[in-house]
């Protein structure tokens, strides 16, 4: 098996479950205001906000139009004009109070620490995955945090990993993999800047793009491979 040293990790639907975070912080919004979060609005937050993160990716909105507008989208489906970003504020309080561990990620990232370098590469808000990293209990275990917002660029683009392995001390290309869920942000950017990848892939979801160096089902394949 190839020798890796420097391991690079997404946040959301890799280590954490962002989905749980997601319906929690959701339903207590709406809660908050009296309101019933339906499937059908549910449904179409989801469906819109992939959209904008996705638009984020690409490089073609800034993150504060995707904080900033996505709830205004949303309460525009109940006939109703609110403060996108008051509501954005609110529901990301909520996002940080849910920490739930993808089943397996605290083992594994514990073994890992004894024989890699691991480190956190995410597009998510800053102070949210920092706390919501840090209330999982993973935090010791990375020896630094990359987050889109504080480098001023995306996965996958090409300057945000150079940022990233100009900070890394010691970096090898050849001995560095990334790990994540999103082929469009973690695989991609490991393709763009010829690092090998690991797909995880719980829902065995068929590939649109090259195929990762490797493909996991369960967190637990990735000791079987590294360790």
């Amino acid at each position: 098996m190839k020798q890796y040293q420097t391991l690079l990790f997404d946040i959301d639907d890799t280590l954490l479950d962002f989905t749980a975070a997601e319906d929690y912080a959701l339903r207590s919004l709406f809660e908050k205001y009296d309101l019933v979060l339906t499937d059908e609005l549910n449904h179409f937050y989801k469906k819109m906000n992939h959209q904008l993160w996705s638009s984020f990716e690409k490089g073609e909105i800034e993150k504060e139009q995707l904080l900033h507008s996505r709830f205004s989208i949303l309460f525009q489906q109940l006939g109703l004009t609110v403060d996108g970003v008051h509501l954005d504020n609110l529901y990301r309080h909520y996002l940080e109070q849910s920490a739930v561990l993808i089943d397996g990620a605290e083992q594994l990232i514990k073994q890992l620490a004894n024989h890699y370098d691991l480190y956190i590469v995410t597009n998510g808000v800053a102070r949210t995955q920092s706390i919501r990293l840090k209330n999982a209990g993973l935090t010791p275990y990375f020896k630094g945090v990359y987050i889109s917002e504080t480098i001023g660029y995306q996965k996958p683009m090409k300057e945000f990993f150079t940022h990233v392995f100009e900070n890394i001390p010691k970096q090898v290309m050849d001995k560095t993999l990334i790990i994540g869920d999103s082929l469009s942000s973690d695989i991609q950017g490991g393709f763009n800047v010829g690092i090998d990848t690991c797909w995880f892939n719980p829902k065995s979801t068929k590939s649109f793009i090259q195929n990762p160096t490797y493909e996991i089902q369960h967190l637990t394949a990735l000791a079987d491979i590294l360790l």
